[in-house]
């Protein structure tokens, strides 16, 4: 250890002011100067928690600002909402939006929820885009305009004060855990994952299980703690669904309105057909009735 210590004190020592100032006000004077410039993890094992669950923070913010895209990709490429429940988006985006505004008042670190604000976004656009290739297009002004008029009221203290917010916090842990079970049963109705992105699930999965970590670590909070064990138990079972149906051919939606049109075809060649044998049948009727007279006037 005194090897690495010698090797690398004269390089802590020496960083840019940025760098040092961003890491005195992540870890703190105590474990900044423990891990940083004494590089003594032993002696403060918190501090190397407290390291590792800003590090986490951190990571997951990062990821987080690419984690949809590739949903937003699928969803352009393809012009389809095929197999992405829009309940489940409006869920999810309220619950988010309740935590963002949540967080902020109670002055937590930012990192341990600013994935919240990105991924919302992120949400926003997607839930949009769902509407649009759904034809309800009329409905998503309609959606922005209440989600964005419920975030103004959430800052309001005088419209929702601590208490409330505090329900409202318990709400979104439900909310949150509530947005995959219409993602699942999607999935599982249709017999797809559509055009359900495998990456946002697997950064999901990562994602709430890493936040339970860094809430254990940094937010002495039960509320956020128990959306989080929830939320993974959820993403745990969207990930076993998409290794499941990852080589599905097609969904069961779109194999039952194959059969429809098949029927509707069958159905229609047999009219077809039973018009045919009718026509044909008064023809030689009319000719049998023809026949008499035609002797007669022989």
């Amino acid at each position: 250890m005194e090897s690495i210590r010698s090797t690398l004190q004269p390089l802590t020592h020496n960083l840019p002011a940025p760098i040092t100032e961003t890491g005195r006000t992540l870890l703190g004077p105590y474990c900044y100067k423990t891990l940083i410039l004494d590089i003594d993890p032993f002696t403060a094992p918190d501090c190397v928690k407290l390291a590792i669950s800003k590090g986490l923070g951190i990571g997951i913010i990062g990821a987080s600002s690419i984690v949809k895209i590739p949903q937003l990709v699928k969803l352009i490429k393809s012009e389809s909402a095929d197999g992405i429940s829009f309940l489940s988006y409006l869920l999810e985006s309220s619950s988010y939006l309740i935590s963002l505004g949540y967080n902020i008042r109670h002055g937590f670190p930012f990192s341990t929820y600013g994935e919240t604000a990105l991924i919302l976004v992120q949400n926003v656009v997607i839930s949009s885009l769902v509407l649009g290739y759904s034809g309800k297009q009329s409905w998503i002004g309609v959606w922005v305009g209440a989600l964005a008029m419920a975030g103004a009221t959430l800052y309001r203290e005088d419209i929702v004060d601590v208490k409330m917010l505090a329900w409202l916090q318990a709400a979104a842990g439900v909310l949150g855990v509530a947005s995959k079970v219409p993602q699942i049963a999607t999935i599982w109705s249709q017999g797809g994952t559509g055009q359900l992105s495998a990456f946002a699930v697997i950064n999901y999965l990562l994602g709430s299980l890493s936040r339970i970590f860094t809430t254990l670590q940094e937010v002495p909070d039960p509320l956020i703690l128990y959306g989080f064990i929830a939320g993974f138990a959820l993403n745990a079972v969207l990930f076993i669904q998409v290794l499941w149906y990852w080589n599905s051919p097609a969904t069961k939606t779109k194999v039952s309105k194959t059969k429809n049109k098949n029927k509707k075809l069958n159905k229609s060649i047999e009219a077809e057909k039973q018009g045919a044998g009718s026509g044909s049948g008064n023809n030689s009727t009319k000719a049998a009735a023809k026949s008499p007279s035609t002797r007669r006037r022989g």
